[in-house]
């Protein structure tokens, strides 16, 4: 039974296809933002803490350092609102969730930028 409704639940959800992404990436959420009548398009920028989840309620967490103080969002991956995320950096981490983030600030906050081989590569040749 709960596997008909799950099927039915994914035909009626409208898949979007967005870059691969884990815990430690930088990427830029493009999300749109409706103030009274009007519609705009806002980009937050940052690091992702989490993954979580699975199917239609799977989300993901981004933290940002604005103006020395940290905030942190959390996206649905289904939601209508979210209008494309750009995956700006891959970053080297060890684990899953990065919860410890949350205290650091100032250098000890970077996340090492994971180095690609097919890169290097096609950098030779240009």
């Amino acid at each position: 039974m709960s596997s008909a409704i799950d099927f039915v639940h994914e035909q009626l959800t409208p898949k979007k296809t967005f870059p691969a992404f884990k815990a430690g990436d930088n990427i830029t959420v493009n999300y749109k933002i409706i103030e009274g009548n009007k519609e705009r398009i806002q980009s937050f920028k940052g690091d992702v803490i989490k993954k979580q989840g699975n199917g239609s309620t799977a989300t993901f967490t981004v933290r940002k350092i604005s103006d020395g103080i940290g905030v942190e969002r959390l996206f649905p991956f289904t939601s209508p609102n979210i209008d494309s995320i750009v995956l700006n950096k891959v970053g080297q981490v060890r684990r899953a969730k990065l919860f410890y983030q949350r205290e650091r600030f100032g250098k000890s906050a970077r996340i090492r930028e994971k180095r690609m081989a097919v890169a290097a590569k096609a950098a030779k040749k240009a």
